[in-house]
């Protein structure tokens, strides 16, 4: 290996430890420290929360009477009746957000990330508006709606984490992402609650249930989705987004009003600095990659990202992470997360509970252990590692699958005289529901976003985050078919795919806890690409004076620090 990429992780390792000195280790002090950043990105969260509201307010809106008089075929009475166009009025959300996502990429560089929540708000309002008018326009407008609500959701869940990740300092930034998950996990919590209160509005049964039992959940969006466009008006410009963009003054200035701190101290400048090397090192590897995209233009940044994923698929080392990233996220689809958020309530019918206000009440109860459940991953993941969470969390929920399958294979026809096996199904469908929450949740989104290097992952990331919203789409659409057509074959299918999951990551997914860029480099055998990387940052390290800078402070003794670096690289390629 070449000391020079190993100097180069050096200045950051000397970066992070001089900032630690200076700003405190991290931790919930340093979100106490950093609160003006904290309340920031929670308020940025409102968009994690309309995702998730939007996830589990619908399976609630589904059951309901009120609702199904004015869908026809789409939402049928008969539970035996083809449900082909009731996956439809589900997946099409799942459509649209996987279109949003591979716009607002584009949209968050072209115009900022604070703009791009804007647009990604007022389409979302767009298609919340359009559904509230199915009263008279019915399955049409239900499906237009979802669909345009489904492209705000999809660019909500992609933008607010980076302008999360841009805003927050270092120290907290892992804490402040993590705060999507459970925004999101505590969205398809409230929205399982506000069904099931909302669900009594004139009476629970048809004729007696009035059209306000769906329309306000549905219209109950508009509040906090406006609480985030108006407070967003005066959130600051991301301080990356703003140097990316040749303006560095005004970078500066947001970036002391965050931290508190006169523009001209030493912390600021020393983040200022590592956030120009950064942008400079996506710049100068654009311009060797792809020399016809090097200009700023809209054009030239819209068509990166594709000519940036394509380039993925060309060489066997990346090719490896493609698959890594892609069929991760198959299998997280098809663990049937989405098939419980999506038709909690006809499951739980399904599972003996023929009251429709019971399965709302077993389906509230699926969000609040969700919600409880992702916390600790959020706490423990970095302590435990990725693919023993991963793997016992597949085990367990394709243990539950199997067990779910057997009851219902063998009491399908007498739920009446068998309630305790209804609610042994239905406490193993909870059950289920805490397994994800630990394990594939969070833990597969950290896999696709670690496994790249620096040069690669945003169009990496991208890749994946394709691959779930793709699944995302499918599941929602065959399930009500599987529910209708095989019955306890569903829990069967979903069972063995997530088995296979647990196979994969543990046979197949390396552990990529602590593993520097240059050792997740060696696993893949991409040797040199993390290296190139670090040399070039090398460089613009020195240019801008990042690396004089720490030297002057004795963040950086002269070559200890590359020495170690080395002699952990050579162990790795050893290994």
């Amino acid at each position: 290996m070449v000391a020079g990429g190993d100097s180069g992780a050096a200045v950051y390792d000397a970066a992070l430890k001089r900032r630690q000195d200076m700003m405190g280790a991290s931790g919930p002090m340093a979100l106490v420290k950093n609160f003006k950043v904290f309340r920031i990105a929670l308020f940025a969260c409102i968009g994690g929360i309309l995702y998730g509201y939007n996830q589990g307010m619908f399976s609630g809106v589904l059951a309901m009477p009120a609702f199904k008089a004015h869908m026809g075929e789409y939402d049928p009475f008969d539970d035996s009746a083809d449900q082909t166009k009731k996956g439809w009025l589900t997946a099409i959300l799942e459509l649209g957000a996987w279109i949003g996502t591979l716009l607002s990429g584009f949209i968050a560089e072209a115009i900022s990330r604070k703009y791009g929540v804007l647009v990604a708000v007022t389409v979302f309002v767009i298609g919340v508006v359009v559904q509230a008018t199915a009263q008279s326009g019915g399955h049409d407008v239900i499906l237009g709606g979802r669909f345009v609500t489904g492209m705000g959701v999809g660019s909500l869940a992609t933008i607010v984490p980076i302008y999360n990740s841009e805003v927050a300092p270092p120290e907290i930034r892992g804490a402040l992402v993590a705060l999507q998950q459970l925004a999101i996990t505590f969205g398809i919590m409230v929205s399982f609650w506000i069904d099931y209160g909302t669900n009594y509005i004139g009476g629970t049964t048809l004729g007696t249930q009035k059209d306000a039992a769906w329309l306000v959940p549905i219209c109950l969006q508009l509040f906090p989705a406006a609480i985030l466009f108006v407070g967003m008006i005066f959130m600051p410009f991301s301080p990356r987004w703003l140097v990316h963009h040749n303006r560095e003054d005004e970078a500066r200035k947001i970036l002391a009003n965050l931290r508190g701190l006169p523009a001209d101290h030493e912390l600021v400048e020393l983040e200022f600095l590592e956030i120009k090397a950064q942008s400079q090192f996506e710049k100068r590897t654009v311009a060797e990659l792809f020399p016809a995209l090097r200009d700023q233009t809209a054009w030239n940044t819209f068509k990166l990202q594709f000519v940036a994923i394509k380039s993925l698929f060309q060489t066997k080392a990346m090719f490896k992470r493609v698959v890594v990233a892609c069929v991760t996220m198959f299998f997280q689809q098809w663990t049937g997360i989405n098939a419980v958020l999506y038709y909690a309530p006809s499951i739980f019918q399904q599972l003996g509970m023929s009251d429709n206000t019971t399965s709302l009440l077993a389906t509230g109860v699926v969000g609040i252990v969700m919600f409880i459940f992702t916390v600790p991953a959020v706490l423990y993941i970095d302590r435990v590692g990725r693919k023993p969470v991963l793997t016992i969390g597949a085990i367990g929920m394709a243990t539950c699958h199997i067990i779910i399958a057997v009851i219902v294979a063998k009491n399908a026809d007498q739920w009446a005289s068998q309630a305790a096996a209804g609610w042994a199904a239905v406490v193993m469908v909870w059950l289920f529901v805490i397994h994800f929450g630990y394990s594939w949740g969070p833990c597969a989104w950290i896999i696709v976003a670690e496994i790249w290097p620096l040069s690669s992952r945003p169009y990496g990331t991208s890749l994946g985050a394709s691959s779930n919203w793709m699944n995302n789409f499918i599941v929602g659409q065959v399930t009500p078919i599987m529910l209708n057509q095989i019955g306890y074959g569903t829990y069967i299918l979903f069972g063995l795919l997530t088995f296979m999951g647990a196979g994969f990551i543990w046979f197949f997914v390396p552990e990529t806890k602590r593993l520097t860029l240059e050792e997740m480099d060696v696993i893949f055998g991409s040797e040199g690409t993390a290296q190139a990387d670090f040399e070039r940052m090398e460089e613009i390290n020195r240019e801008i004076g990042l690396t004089s800078m720490l030297q002057g402070l004795g963040g950086i003794s002269s070559n200890q620090d590359v020495e170690e670096k080395k002699e952990r690289v050579e162990h790795s390629q050893d290994v």
